[in-house]
Formats: C-alpha cells, sequence, structure tokens
C-alpha cells in the first residue's frame, strides 16, 4: 500500500515553523474518538491537520511545534504504553514510538500535558492554534494560559498573541507533493474499479444497496478502511438529489443510476461520480442530457491550467449546459442572457467542482483578496458538472423528467493543464453501453 513517508511529514513541520514568527508555538490536537451510539464507537479518523502534520494515526494526543527550540521543536503528548489497554483496543506507539516511528524530537505522556505545556508556552510570544474547531481544546488551552497568568506576579510571562493556524496550514496543504499525489493517484486507481464492478453488476431487480456493496467490497479489497464520504447510489427520481443518501430504492429498467462514490488511502480521498442506465442502454432522451453534461467537463478541463483561474472551469460548464438546454427546448431564449439570468440554475444549481485532498471538500481559499484564485501546479479538484431535471418539474415535457445525471473526475493541475487521476472508469455512452453489454 502507498503512503506518504516519513520524510515528508518531517519536511511540513520544517516548512510551517518557518512560517510561523519567531519565538512562537504552534498547538494541535488530535481528533477525539466519536461515540455511534451508547459504548460503540465510529472507526477512528485521525483529523486531517494533525495527520498532515504528524502521520501520527491515535487519539489522545497534542503536536507541539516550538521553532528554535534547543531541545527540540516537535513534541509530542501521547498515550503511554499500556498492555491490559492494548489487549482490549490495539498496540499503541507510545512515547518512545513517538520519538522511534513518528520522528518526535521528544514525547511526554498525555496524562502529564497539564503540567509540563504551560511551561512550554510561558515566555513565547505567540501561540498558533486551531481556534474554534474544537471548543473543548480552546477551554483546555486557555486554562494553560491562564496557569502562567496566575503567575505572572512571579516573573512568568504569557502569551500576548493568538494566531489562527489555519491560514498557514490550509495554504500548505492545497499545495500537492508528488507523494501526496501518487498516494491520490493510488486512491483513484481503487475507486475505479468499484465504478466499473459497480457499472458490471447493475441491472433492474436490484437494489440501490447492492450496488454499494460492490463499491464496499473493492475499496476494503483495495486496501482502503473506509470511503471518504458516505456513498450516494440514487436510481430514478433519486438521481435527481443531490446529496442522496437512503440506497435502498429498486433498480428499474429504463431508469438512470448515479453513484457518487470514492474510497480514501492515508487520508486521502478520492471522489468519483458516473451515472448510467439500469439496463445497459441509455434512452434517447438520456442520452441527449448526458452528452451535454460530458461535454460540458470537457470543456472545463480544457480551463484548468496554471495562471487560469479557479472560476473559469464553472464558466464554461454553464456555457455549455445552457447551450445545451437551449438546443433541446428546456429553456428558451439567448444563451447570454440565460446566463446572466442565472436561467440554467433549476437544472445546474451546484459547482463545477471544488478542492480535493485530505478532505473529500479540501481546505484552501478559492478567492484571495475577492478575487478568484489563480491555478498553480500541484492543485487538486473535482470537475463535477451535472444537469437535474426534477420529476415534479411542470416547464418541460414529461420525458425529460426525473433524470439526473453528474459527471465526476479527480484532477491535479500541471504544468501542461491538467492530470486527470479518475480516467479509469468508462465515461462516453458507447464505452458505457459495451462495458455493460459485456457483463451480461
Amino acid at each position: 500500500m502507498i503512503h506518504i513517508p516519513k520524510a515528508e511529514y518531517t519536511r511540513r513541520r520544517k516548512a510551517l515553523m518557518a512560517q510561523m514568527e519567531p519565538n512562537s508555538i504552534a498547538i494541535l490536537p488530535a481528533a477525539a474518538v466519536a461515540i455511534r451510539n451508547r459504548d460503540v464507537e465510529h472507526v477512528y479518523r485521525q483529523d486531517s491537520d494533525f495527520q498532515y502534520l504528524s502521520g501520527f494515526p491515535e487519539p489522545e494526543a497534542v503536536i507541539v511545534l516550538m521553532p528554535g527550540r534547543q531541545h527540540g521543536e516537535y513534541v509530542l503528548f501521547c498515550r503511554e504504553r499500556n498492555a491490559e489497554r492494548e489487549l482490549w483496543d490495539g498496540l499503541r506507539a507510545g512515547t518512545e514510538g513517538a520519538i522511534r516511528d513518528f520522528g518526535a524530537d521528544d514525547a511526554f505522556p498525555i496524562t502529564d500535558i497539564d503540567d509540563i505545556l504551560p511551561g512550554l508556552i510561558e515566555g513565547r510570544d505567540r501561540v498558533y492554534s486551531a481556534m474554534g474547531s474544537n471548543a473543548e481544546f480552546d477551554r483546555h488551552l486557555m486554562e494553560w494560559i491562564n496557569v502562567i497568568r496566575s503567575k505572572a506576579h512571579l516573573g512568568a510571562q504569557p502569551p500576548n498573541e493568538f494566531v489562527a493556524l489555519d491560514h498557514l496550514l490550509h495554504d500548505m496543504r492545497l499545495y500537492k507533493s508528488a507523494a501526496e499525489v501518487k498516494v491520490m493517484r493510488e486512491a483513484a486507481r481503487i475507486s475505479c474499479a468499484a465504478h466499473v464492478k459497480a457499472m458490471q453488476a447493475s441491472r433492474a431487480g436490484l437494489h440501490e444497496f447492492s450496488l454499494e456493496a460492490e463499491l464496499d467490497y473493492e475499496f476494503r479489497k483495495g486496501g482502503a478502511k473506509m470511503p471518504a464520504y458516505g456513498s450516494i447510489v440514487a436510481t430514478g427520481r433519486n438521481s435527481c438529489i443531490l446529496h442522496y443518501q437512503q440506497n435502498d430504492a429498486l433498480l428499474k429498467d429504463g431508469d438512470l443510476v448515479l453513484i457518487d462514490a470514492g474510497c480514501e488511502i492515508d487520508c486521502y480521498a478520492s471522489d468519483i461520480t458516473r451515472t448510467w442506465p439500469v439496463n445497459g442502454r441509455f434512452s434517447a432522451e438520456q442520452k441527449a442530457i448526458y452528452e451535454i453534461v460530458l461535454a460540458s467537463q470537457e470543456a472545463a478541463f480544457a480551463e484548468i491550467a496554471p495562471n487560469k483561474h479557479w472560476n473559469q472551469a464553472h464558466e464554461a460548464t454553464v456555457q455549455v449546459i445552457t447551450a445545451g438546454l437551449v438546443k433541446l427546448g428546456l429553456l428558451q431564449g439567448d444563451v447570454d442572457e440565460l446566463i446572466a439570468g442565472e436561467a440554467y440554475k433549476p437544472f445546474y444549481m451546484h459547482r463545477a467542482g471544488h478542492w480535493l485532498g485530505m478532505d473529500v471538500h479540501d481546505v484552501g481559499e478559492y478567492k484571495v483578496g475577492g478575487e478568484w484564485r489563480v491555478l498553480e501546479v500541484g492543485m487538486a479538484l473535482t470537475v463535477e458538472p451535472g444537469i437535474y431535471i426534477s420529476p415534479d418539474n411542470q416547464n418541460v415535457a414529461k420525458k425529460w423528467r426525473g433524470i439526473g445525471v453528474r459527471i465526476e473526475d479527480d484532477v491535479v493541475v500541471t504544468k501542461q493543464g491538467c492530470e486527470i487521476l479518475t480516467g479509469g472508469v468508462p465515461k462516453t455512452v458507447a464505452e458505457i453501453e459495451a462495458l455493460m453489454a459485456a457483463a451480461r
């Protein structure tokens, strides 16, 4: 299985500390264990920022970065080894493993944090933290600061500035390294295989969850611990519900099925959507809508390159989709005027994509100084135009109603344009029909 190498985590910490003010400290907690119900826990998934800086996979941990500290700039607080708990819950790295396996310069038991951390903060001018994203940890941080303040009359120096860590860290996360792209390619490869399996298995009489089971099987078989988000398997009128997740309806002959699903590898997401006919043959209306969406996606790919701005890809999809809807008679009027009046919005109500990385809707600003962000090499994003004709839309002929189509791929900006990571799933009408025919 492909993983981010340890040296990369070291580089990230160094790069972050190089941007921090002199005589400052950054403090970041691990994700808490989430309770599903009563004493049953959700599968643990590390906080993305914490993972990005450490690769440390355990809960009850805190990263402390102190640029210029003589005794080591990277301190990790974590759980100690505990034979009894490890018998029940699995092995722990412990403080020794934090240093040996995860690159910490120093490590302390998490149970000692109240005694040790105020001393590390004391005398530092500025504290960087993920303010506002973890209320309980914010409260702990203020308690540690107040310990220092209470000793001010003895000469203790509390920090005088508190700064959100997000801006520095999230701008770093926006640019994917070669190692990150390699992991994302692997997540994409596994997800592509899963979509192909679902396409091959599709037939009337199954349920949406039957196809979801194909996805889950391929994800796990490929080495992914979990989907990157709740899989959407939507047939018939459900394909017009953007974040549909019931996944329990019957697949019917003549309907489309839309699957939006991707797995996660080493905390990096893939995100793919494909739409196809349950029976393997597009109707004339389904094909007409599908080919507009596909053409709009191709137009978007052409607008993803260095020095083009974020919104150009979206604008390209709007142009193609609006013109296509006019050609089919679903919209009437001048294309430019319809775009200006957002007449396409009842059919295409979302944007053409989002940043992609450790979070499926990844961090990073879309605008800088009020202007759309200019694309640069290493940025990763989705391209996912769609057309959704509500089953209740009385303004269109009945033959169009209930058709929902979305096509989504993951791309990384390159020097020449963009690399499509998810090209392993058939996408043209002919390719889809041929694959499904061969599976019958």
